[in-house]
């Protein structure tokens, strides 16, 4: 007897996910050697490396490597291909979402924008914020070692946040909520106020994020405006596939407005607030799947996600192991970044 198919919510991962032990992913996995051809293609005509190159680059340069022209392209393709790589008859799709620059690689996946005009997004996108390189982002942790919610804790260090917010010359603002993370961003005076106010966290946190721009806030702006100007309404379409956007809200196949989704990605996306923990909630209370799959590359989203299910109170989960206890009876979540649970979906 055959098994049924298991009902999935796909998860794309943002900046900061393609690093030296992912060198050589694309030539590992990526399925459609004609389809990274057309993606190459673009970004020689606009005179950037190929992702071939980058890809196929004898050592990983963290210079060259996480720069946001080249690192947007790199992760996209690699969401992208993964993706395409999922084994249909194992796994039904049932929605789709991403964090931050993940958003970008979700509207391919979900069929909003071809990948073709998914890349040419994403890229310009990634290409525009390394030019203009806005402010910058940090992360720190309102979660312990267990993973049991700290809503007093969040608030308290959100506080913190928005009183060296009000300060002259100073910016700091939430930009992400990654499960048991705040990421942080705003203008050098802003974080290094945080920096200094905070206690540091296992000689780690909290912990400045190389070559990113204050991401999700009002600073990007002038990011905002360059993308509509460039990224035309021609590039996006009806999803195929229900995605969850970084409000938590649902764009639904054919009851979409493309032209709200176009205004929305190179709006509010780009310069507000992106809450990746009610995005899962959202998914795992609307869908209710029996695996979360989080592609590559990389593997560093897979505990935001165990902590925003967490964070969700989804299957009575409370603490780190209750999470694993349910992982261990039965996967709930799926790394494509890991070889032996890939196996699992591909």
């Amino acid at each position: 007897m055959t098994n049924p198919r298991k009902t999935a919510v796909v998860i794309c991962p943002g900046r900061g996910t393609y690093n030296k032990t992912e060198l050589g992913y694309l030539a590992a996995h990526f399925p459609d050697q004609g389809l990274l051809q057309e993606f190459d293609e673009q970004r020689s005509a606009m005179g950037q490396d190929t992702l071939s190159d980058l890809d196929g680059a004898d050592r990983f340069s963290l210079a060259r490597h996480t720069r946001g022209d080249n690192a947007s392209g790199l992760i996209f393709a690699a969401t992208v291909g993964d993706f395409l790589s999922l084994d249909r008859d194992a796994v039904d799709i049932v929605a789709v979402t991403g964090n931050s620059m993940g958003w970008y690689s979700a509207l391919a996946c979900a069929g909003a924008t071809s990948p073709e005009s998914g890349f040419t997004v994403a890229n310009t996108m990634g290409t525009l914020m390394q030019e203009a390189l806005i402010g910058g982002q940090l992360v720190y942790p309102f979660l312990g070692d267990g993973w049991e919610p700290d809503y007093t804790r969040r608030e308290y260090l959100l506080d913190i946040v928005s009183d060296i917010d009000s300060r002259p010359e100073h910016i700091l603002l939430p930009s992400i909520h990654l499960g048991g993370m705040l990421v942080l961003a705003g203008n050098e005076a802003g974080l290094k106020a945080f920096e200094n106010t905070v206690e540091p966290i296992d000689g780690r946190f909290p912990m400045r994020l190389g070559n990113h721009a204050a991401f999700h806030t009002p600073m990007q702006e002038p990011v905002a405006a360059k993308g509509r100007q460039q990224l035309g309404l021609d590039l996006f379409r009806q999803p195929e596939l229900p995605m969850i956007d970084g409000r938590g809200a649902i764009w639904w196949p054919q009851a979409s407005d493309v032209a709200a989704l176009r205004e929305y990605t190179l709006g509010h996306q780009v310069t507000q607030t992106y809450d990746f923990t009610r995005a899962i909630g959202t998914a795992a209370r609307e869908f209710a799947p029996d695996l979360f799959i989080v592609t590559g590359p990389g593997t560093t989203l897979g505990g935001a996600v165990a902590q925003s299910l967490i964070l969700s109170g989804w299957k009575g989960m409370g603490s780190k192991a209750d999470f694993k206890a349910v992982q261990e009876s039965e996967p709930l979540l799926v790394s494509m970044g890991l070889k032996d649970q890939r196996s699992l979906v591909v």
